[in-house]
């Protein structure tokens, strides 16, 4: 038997695991059960832990695993309910996947972030929490070079890319140079030209003919590895 609070949170829980796969956060679960402050939540999570409802995973940010629900309230003699309590049947679907899932994404070999080098096309995946990716078809591809540091993209990150052809001036982009060399670099267009700009005052921007560049990706996230 749940509190009225306590059944809303594991209803809202288990709509946001259905509908993105990532557990929603504490502020929106602060709105979304109109508490005033994100301790109100945390009690409510650690009551529904306690009671075996849900459970958090470790080392996962935003990670919740809803275990079970509760069952129904079963005999012919039932006491009258009170007002602040909600009785709940037992769940028909299996419970979501756990937040944060890892899917393998082609790992394509290394781009430049400072003067173009060839792209490489490889059978290789790369392991990536699925919360660092949004909607689309995406690809990784490891950092080669310093050019991007002051956008804080460093030689050895892997830079997880969205596929698509097209960009707005001022995001940062996969371009395939003349049809052989691929870089990571800012968008921008001017006088019918196209630039690439490094974000390393070292380097200088790259400008060439729109028939020169084409846009193979948008920056999407970055996966660094400490060792």
């Amino acid at each position: 038997m749940l509190t009225r609070k306590q059944h809303e949170l594991l209803n809202f829980i288990q709509h946001k695991l259905e509908e993105t796969g990532i557990s929603p956060s504490f502020e929106e679960m602060k709105e979304a059960l109109d508490l005033k402050s994100k301790s109100g939540v945390h009690r409510l999570i650690s009551a529904l832990e306690e009671r075996g409802f849900i459970r958090r995973l470790p080392n996962r940010a935003r990670a919740l695993e809803i275990l079970r629900q509760p069952d129904d309230v079963t005999g012919t003699a039932r006491q009258k309910t009170p007002s602040n309590v909600v009785e709940m049947p037992k769940a028909k679907a299996p419970a979501p996947s756990p937040a944060n899932d890892v899917i393998e994404i082609p790992l394509h070999g290394r781009i430049a972030a400072g003067v173009p080098i060839e792209a490489m096309e490889d059978s290789q995946t790369l392991p990536v929490p699925a919360a660092l990716l949004g909607a689309g078809e995406h690809y990784a591809l490891e950092v080669s070079g310093d050019s991007m540091i002051e956008a804080g993209i460093f030689d050895g990150d892997f830079a997880l890319v969205r596929k698509t052809d097209v960009a707005r001036d001022g995001e940062i982009i996969v371009a395939l140079v003349r049809g052989e060399e691929a870089t990571l670099k800012y968008l921008r267009r001017e006088n019918g030209m196209v630039r690439l700009d490094p974000a390393n005052a070292s380097y200088e921007a790259q400008i060439y003919a729109p028939s020169e560049v084409q846009v193979q990706g948008r920056l999407a996230g970055l996966l660094r590895r400490y060792h």
